[in-house]
């Protein structure tokens, strides 16, 4: 029964769960990464630009980012910084359009779009001398860690050994109505940024007349999410890319960290009986967090979630041995 207790507790100044998801944020800064990028041709002609922080280890740990996020947003770099000082490589990957450049196809990037993750690690397993593979993953790309773990465990390369994901939506549909105005209109106006280059490219296929008046994730995945990347609507999007039907079938050690603060997450998001039934599942509900928050303290850059990972992917990794 893989529920665990946990010792976070937020600091005393980052008194709810949104100043805990905000500040690290908007106000969290990373030294010391220098990444090489290569850009990957994908099978249907498309591009991802991944980046690499190599010391040259035979053990690599591959990180998906957020929702409009990418590869040098302080939560990913934190991460990487921290593998990189335990002596492993590690790979972030930016989704499609989200390495500053809009990609080819009419699609772009979906909480999903698993295929890619799985893509980008054959990658990595073909160009690299990996013998291990852990797998990061935060929000969007929790969700996609979690979908590609699930939905097809027996073609999970054997070199993925664990995994862990922080703050993932695990039922989108219910993440998507619980989450706060304040926060979607940040989103969809990066997202619409996005459709309007995309628009340069497909004229015909993007409509954004009254954009500026959609003001919540069902509506907008209805109306672009779905019919881009072909789902019937925003219902069938959610029903078929939520990785909560697929946390049953995990084999690879998992550890899943939500906040029960989280501000993005509904009570769906909290998985309590998966994990009872699934020995390879573990599931983690600290009090507080936030959002991709999990800072221990902020001022000198300290963060539970970094902690959290090396422990699970690592220390704790030794003792199944």
């Amino acid at each position: 029964m893989p529920i665990l207790s946990s010792s976070y507790k937020a600091p005393f100044y980052l008194f709810n769960g949104h100043l805990q998801t905000i500040i690290p944020s908007l106000f969290r800064q990373v030294d010391g990464i220098s990444y090489s990028r290569e850009r990957l041709t994908t099978p249907d002609d498309d591009f991802i630009d991944v980046d690499w922080s190599q010391v040259g280890s035979d053990s690599l740990v591959v990180l998906s980012h957020g929702l409009e996020g990418d590869s040098h947003r302080p939560y990913i770099l934190g991460m990487v910084r921290a593998f990189n000082e335990r002596g492993l490589d590690a790979l972030a990957w930016n989704y499609r359009s989200c390495s500053g450049e809009p990609n080819k196809l009419l699609r772009s990037y979906h909480l999903g779009a698993s295929d890619d993750l799985g893509f980008v690690i054959e990658h990595a397993l073909h160009t690299g001398n990996y013998n291990t593979v852990h797998l990061i993953g935060f929000s969007a790309g929790g969700n996609i860690t979690l979908k590609f773990l699930g939905e097809a465990p027996g073609q999970v390369p054997t070199e993925v050994k664990r995994s862990v994901v922080f703050s993932v939506p695990v039922d989108l549909k219910s993440s998507a109505q619980k989450i706060s105005r304040i926060y979607t209109q940040r989103f969809l106006k990066t997202l619409g940024a996005k459709l309007e280059q995309k628009r340069q490219l497909f004229p015909e296929d993007i409509d954004l007349t009254n954009y500026s008046v959609l003001w919540s994730f069902p509506e907008f995945d209805n109306r672009y999410t779905a019919p881009m990347h072909g789902f019937r609507d925003a219902d069938d999007y959610y029903t078929r890319s939520s990785s909560k039907q697929f946390l049953k079938h995990i084999q690879v050690p998992t550890l899943l960290v939500n906040a029960k603060n989280d501000p993005f997450l509904s009570e769906a998001c909290y998985p309590f009986e998966e994990a009872k039934l699934n020995p390879n599942f573990y599931f983690e509900m600290p009090e507080s967090g936030g959002h991709v928050g999990f800072t221990e303290d902020f001022r000198k850059d300290v963060y539970y979630s970094e902690a959290r990972a090396v422990r699970f992917l690592l220390d704790e990794a030794r003792y199944c041995l």
